[in-house]
């Protein structure tokens, strides 16, 4: 059970205004985002209080903004968006047995509430929170929560590729390797029995280089528009990881007999692509990803980081006060890596 001092800490924090950025309605980009001060969060049952040091960006962040998923999300207004973030555990609720105060977490906010562009946050201990040790900073650890786990879901599930290097070879191209899942992918990619061919813009080739990828094509030429491998390969799997949309008549003459597109945005002409490949018996495959994220995966992917295997790549940090700037630098599509707000 909470002790009394612990119910006293609860209501004194409650009774404290934090700073945190909302916006009341869908759409507005940058601009409809406020500064505002609000009520620190209380605390429920499992739960704990974080004072957040770092949080990230995803796609999904604005598209939640942007009205694409309602009326689901978010639940109400006003919002504070972002649900993945890094801080230090200032308060424990009533149940919670794996953390106390003081200690340095990664965690996934619940997606029905948001709540990272804050300076406080709540986290459950039995969603997705994991211990961060001193070797991951709090900007690499926000980074992971949706996109790591998409990358790692991606791949050991969707693509069936073990990430202790055996296994038979198999040939992977991906698109925007780059971007926030993409860079990911990569790097978990060659830690599994893998030839990595990446997609990304001339001015990013290095980077990806430096990730690990064995090649790369320049979206911009017309070899790279058309997927086609440098070496002549077929791809076992692609991880589709860009944002632009990509026929499957493309894809198709570049897969193996067995090969299958991993497509983690898929559009409605994705289901339609698959509803015709079942009807013709296809055995090449467009498999959307289904997100299903578990706290024991961002736990494995928080110590590959911590053991210098898996590392965040951070496009720019901004200011809570600036996170409009972190916002406009986000639905620009030219990030590389993470877009990092710091409390």
């Amino acid at each position: 059970m909470t002790s009394s001092k612990g119910t006293l800490a609860t209501a004194s924090m409650a009774a404290r205004l934090m700073d945190a950025v909302v916006y009341e309605n869908y759409g507005g980009g940058p601009d409809g985002l406020k500064h505002v001060k609000v009520p620190i969060p209380s605390l429920k049952k499992d739960e704990v209080l974080l004072k957040l040091e770092a949080a990230s960006l995803n796609a999904s962040d604005w598209k939640i903004q942007k009205g694409v998923f309602r009326p689901l999300l978010p639940r109400k207004f006003p919002f504070i968006p972002a649900v993945d973030v890094a801080g230090e555990v200032v308060e424990v609720g009533q149940g919670v047995e794996n953390f106390k105060d003081g200690d340095k977490v990664v965690a996934m906010l619940n997606f029905i509430n948001g709540g990272g562009l804050a300076e406080f946050a709540i986290a459950s201990e039995t969603f997705i929170t994991s211990a961060r040790p001193p070797e991951v900073s709090a900007a690499e650890g926000a980074g992971l929560p949706s996109s790591g786990l998409t990358a790692h879901q991606a791949l050991t599930k969707a693509a069936g590729i073990k990430l202790d290097g055996t296994g038979q070879l198999k040939n992977i191209l991906i698109t925007g390797a780059s971007g926030g899942v993409g860079h990911y992918v990569v790097q978990l990619a060659k830690l599994g029995n893998t030839h990595v061919t990446a997609t990304c813009g001339a001015r990013n080739v290095d980077i990806i280089k430096s990730l690990g990828a064995d090649e790369f094509l320049d979206y911009n030429t017309p070899d790279g528009a058309a997927l086609k491998s440098p070496s002549g390969r077929k791809y076992d799997v692609v991880i589709h990881c860009a944002s632009a949309g990509i026929p499957w008549s493309t894809f198709e003459p570049n897969l193996t007999a067995n090969g299958k597109v991993i497509d983690l945005t898929p559009r409605p002409s994705t289901w339609i692509t698959i509803v015709l490949q079942r009807l013709s018996f296809s055995r090449k495959q467009l498999v959307p990803l289904i997100i299903n994220p578990k706290g024991e995966n961002l736990d494995y992917l928080v110590e590959l980081m911590k053991e210098g295997k898996l590392k965040t790549l951070v496009d720019s940090k901004h200011h809570l006060s600036k996170a409009e700037d972190a916002w406009a630098r986000k639905t620009d599509g030219y990030a590389i890596g993470k877009i990092i707000v710091e409390t």
